[in-house]
């Protein structure tokens, strides 16, 4: 059975053939190997499997070591390198999503993630667990961090930050998708399975495809072999991250051809996604202390909704409720400053080389901010808020 959010199914046969219909049972499929160490997980005291896992990826390889057999299994596998894998590529991908510095804060926050609420089935996993509604700026420095990790040099390497991070993200995945399955409240029928393969390729694409859009239409020139290099790092990433094979774009055609798949077949944005959008937005407002920390805030929320609209167009922006602000002109504004700078980086392998750099110290201390110096552990929720 097809979940009911999987809509528009005519038109989208009529564009693409057969291919929606073999994209629907992703909606149903989960991550067995993941799954399979949440369960074992339960059966351990608590905070033991988590414990364990954390040692297991802070050592070189996991021979000496006495792991369940899924947790065991799921470090094998993760460990195994595909032969597709190029590690220079990778390099470069990292460095791309470094030198794109506050441009590319600007575009996660303001068109990653809210393209990403914009599903509205996709985007019930993260109302029901209250990560962005309740929890908005923790969640936001960690995903910062996963960020920033994965685009370190070496970050997915067998013994990165990035690796381990990212296997930490796909179990905590694996958690919901159980917490949610048992819950009443979880409609099957019309969402599909909870955190399942077709919306971990979409955020995927959040990462990866929509990020170098966006980052694109800010005014950064980025050349043919580059955006692979970026591709082929998120390939690498979503593999990491437990995504089926058959999702994994191999080239940027590939992942546009996906993602407007995926766009055909998706419903309109809820009242859900109206919640989750207003959450990121207000969340600079909600952390304020003093006076002045609230007069930042009102600042960057509304920066970030002129930045917003620029990169998601007025009839989306109206949508999910983000307010017209003058501060939609900083964005054109700034996408005319950056193509001057780009032509100074161009011909300056100097320049470019200080443009990574400095990108990766605005990450460095965006991930700080976020945080509040408290370390990102990634732990898998112990509860839901909205579901029994």
């Amino acid at each position: 059975m097809i979940p009911t959010r999987y809509q528009n199914l005519e038109e989208a046969r009529a564009r693409f053939g057969d291919r929606v219909d073999r994209l629907a049972p992703f909606l149903l499929r989960g991550d067995p190997l993941a799954d399979a160490v949440i369960e074992e997980m339960e059966g351990a005291p608590a905070g033991r499997g988590f414990s364990l896992l954390d040692k297991a990826l802070r050592a070189p390889d996991t021979r000496g070591l006495d792991l369940p057999p899924a947790m065991r299994a799921f470090l094998e596998w993760s460990s195994h390198v595909p032969a597709w894998v190029d590690w220079d590529a990778i390099r470069r991908g990292g460095e791309l999503l470094l030198r794109s510095g506050a441009l590319g804060g600007a575009v996660l926050g303001t068109y990653s993630l809210v393209l990403g609420y914009t599903s509205p089935g996709g985007n019930k996993p993260l109302v029901f667990s209250g990560q962005l509604v309740e929890r908005a700026p923790r969640r936001l420095g960690e995903t910062s961090r996963f960020v920033q990790a994965t685009a370190q040099p070496g970050g997915l390497l067998r013994t990165g930050e990035g690796f381990a991070i990212t296997l930490k993200v796909r179990l905590m995945h694996a958690k919901v998708r159980q917490m949610l399955s048992r819950s009443p409240k979880w409609n099957t029928a019309a969402w599909g399975l909870p955190v399942n393969q077709h919306d971990m390729a979409g955020t995927s694409l959040l990462f990866s495809l929509v990020f170098l859009e966006g980052i694109r239409a800010f005014g950064l020139e980025i050349d043919r072999d580059e955006a692979e290099c970026f591709m082929h790092l998120w390939r690498y990433s979503g593999h990491l991250i437990g995504v089926d094979p058959e999702l994994l774009p191999a080239s940027e055609f590939d992942a546009w051809n996906l993602a407007n798949l995926i766009r055909a077949t998706e419903g309109r944005p809820d009242d859900d996604s109206r919640a989750l959008t207003q959450a990121l937005f207000e969340s600079p407002i909600q952390q304020a202390r003093t006076p002045e920390e609230k007069r930042l805030g009102v600042f960057r929320r509304n920066i970030g909704m002129g930045f917003s609209r620029g990169l998601l167009g007025d009839e989306l922006a109206d949508e999910l409720g983000i307010e017209r602000t003058p501060f939609v002109a900083a964005f054109h504004a700034l996408r005319a400053v950056t193509r001057v700078a780009e032509q100074a980086r161009k011909r300056s392998p100097a320049a470019h080389r200080k443009a990574i750099g400095s990108g990766a110290r605005y990450w460095d201390m965006v991930v700080q901010e976020g945080l509040g110096g408290a370390p990102a552990h990634f732990a898998p929720p112990e509860r839901l808020s909205r579901a029994a």
